[in-house]
């Protein structure tokens, strides 16, 4: 990694925290100089502005999900799909706490009214979200192959387990609840819904 890509990934890790704890609004270009010892024009020669900041944010956080994603299930044997469900959504819950500050991003006001009226964030929300679902579908559609999982619509059906399960990283990241102590009631809750008639 060169310098320059080193002092962008500095940037970046701290914009995301800043991002993540102050809000969009709240955080000042004066103030991401300060924490990343950047001056103000080095952050403006990697980035034009504020926004490219937070769409790089997205866009990075996609790949990662990806990434870790692939690594994680890629050298794992599942019998049938709805083992498959279960470790997903157990590498969910364990990933979105090892990117808390992404995850609070995604989870916040801000983020969406920007989507409402820009549609770089939009696309960039819609894809995150889209390969996140796709993983819980995969499941499903395993599952169906192998009649662990019943006749349910696959993409709708993963819809609404990951609603459940992101509801619950929700709770975590605003301390409002442990997620932790609600996994096997929500892994029952998943196997009642999927489970064949």
């Amino acid at each position: 990694m060169t310098k320059m890509s080193k002092k962008k990934a500095a940037i970046l890790q701290a914009a995301t925290a800043l991002f993540a704890t102050k809000g969009f609004a709240d955080t000042h270009m004066s103030e991401l100089s300060s924490v990343t010892g950047a001056a103000e024009g080095t952050i403006f020669y990697h980035f034009k502005n504020k926004e490219h900041i937070l769409l790089t944010i997205l866009s990075d956080t996609k790949v990662s999900i990806v990434d870790e994603f692939n690594a994680h299930m890629d050298d794992r044997e599942f019998e049938t799909g709805m083992e498959m469900m279960e470790e997903v959504v157990a590498f969910y819950l364990l990933f979105a706490g090892r990117m808390e500050y992404q995850f609070l991003i995604l989870h916040s006001l801000f983020i969406y009214r920007l989507a409402e009226s820009r549609a770089e964030f939009r696309d960039n929300l819609e894809a995150i979200y889209d390969c996140l679902v796709t993983f819980f579908e995969q499941a499903i559609i395993k599952g169906q192959e192998d009649g662990s999982i019943g006749d349910v619509n696959p993409r709708k059906s993963a819809l609404i387990v990951f609603t459940m399960v992101d509801g619950l990283v929700r709770f975590k990241n605003f301390n409002l609840y442990d997620a932790g102590a609600l996994f096997n009631e929500l892994i029952d809750s998943v196997r009642r819904m999927l489970k064949p008639n």
